[in-house]
């Protein structure tokens, strides 16, 4: 027998040695909980979030799966039939389908050529201004709006264009007859777009003006010993050391090409502009849940996202080609 094992001393080192390694070995074997354990308060904190989007996103994915059944409320989702693609079928022949394809493009892709460059634009002139002041005054008017609820929005815009409304008096004051804006199809994108920029401009320079903050200040330096002007500047310097972050923006606005939210749209659309407000989201609206044909209305939801989901990953493969530039 070893001598140091046999005296007292020795076997509380062999005592000691053993715990360490049994130590050791626990570390080893759950890095996990000790890293749980060691940021709990972290995890304490997220742990509501990640409830959140459990039950209310993650959760309701379940109700998908009745886009291909005929789903009855009464025997629920999962005794009801399955039908297969019926519905996707329904509605790629339904005579509605090529007008709210092309009602949800056009709001779109007309938002992403007017309302998408609009906060940078504004983001640009707010970094040009010298005066502070000016500049936090400007920035708190334009981000004033987007915390106006959308129903009081639209209550505006219906208040600002009847016929006895701020813009009929002003177009009478000059002589014109008053128009019947709200129910006149082609005006309806035009209220839609001009509304939403008002809204959202002043937030969404935000981002750019975060962006605009990583702008190395020596380019700007040497640019001026170089004799370049303001407008040169912009173009060299400027719009350059935001394209990243304009190239992001941009892939997930033609993510969203096939998607618009119905909330604003069903307070400002009547029967007489139907021909160019109904869209995708408003059908799914009107076919789910005043028709109550619940496995219908997913399928075209279904539909809108997959083919939204396409489009994402193909623009963002596109901007990794040519800028390198994507959002994974």
């Amino acid at each position: 027998m070893n001598r140091s094992n046999s005296h007292p001393g020795g076997i509380h080192i062999y005592q000691s040695n053993v715990q360490q390694a049994v130590g050791v070995q626990r570390n080893k074997t759950h890095p996990i909980l000790r890293n749980m354990k060691r940021s709990k308060y972290l995890y304490m904190i997220f742990f509501l979030p990640f409830c959140y989007y459990v039950l209310f996103h993650y959760w309701p994915m379940y109700g998908i799966i009745i886009a291909f059944k005929d789903y009855n409320i009464v025997k629920g989702i999962a005794a009801s039939p399955w039908v297969g693609f019926v519905h996707f079928q329904k509605f790629l022949i339904d005579p509605y389908f090529w007008k709210l394809i092309r009602n949800t493009l056009l709001i779109n892709v007309f938002e992403i050529f007017w309302a998408f460059p609009a906060p940078i634009i504004l983001a640009l002139l707010l970094n040009e201004l010298k005066s502070q002041k000016l500049k936090k005054f400007a920035q708190s008017v334009s981000y004033l709006p987007h915390f106006i609820s959308t129903v009081v929005v639209c209550g505006m815009i219906v208040n600002f264009l009847t016929t006895d409304g701020l813009i009929n008096q002003f177009i009478v004051w000059l002589g014109g007859t008053p128009v019947h804006f709200l129910m006149k199809p082609e005006w309806f994108r035009t209220i839609f777009i001009s509304s939403g920029i008002w809204q959202s401009v002043g937030w969404g320079s935000i981002i750019y003006l975060a962006a605009l903050t990583s702008v190395d200040e020596e380019l700007y330096d040497a640019a001026k010993i170089d004799g370049a002007n303001r407008w040169k500047q912009l173009l060299h310097i400027t719009l350059p050391g935001i394209a990243p972050t304009i190239s992001i923006m941009l892939i997930l606005n033609i993510g969203k090409l096939m998607s618009i939210g119905y909330e604003k749209i069903i307070l400002l659309y009547n029967g007489s502009t139907y021909e160019t407000a109904d869209v995708i989201s408003t059908y799914v609206y009107r076919r789910g849940l005043l028709g109550s044909d619940f496995s219908y209305a997913t399928a075209v939801e279904l539909f809108q996202a997959v083919v939204g989901l396409v489009l994402l990953v193909s623009a963002n493969r596109l901007s990794k080609k040519i800028s390198e530039t994507g959002l994974w």
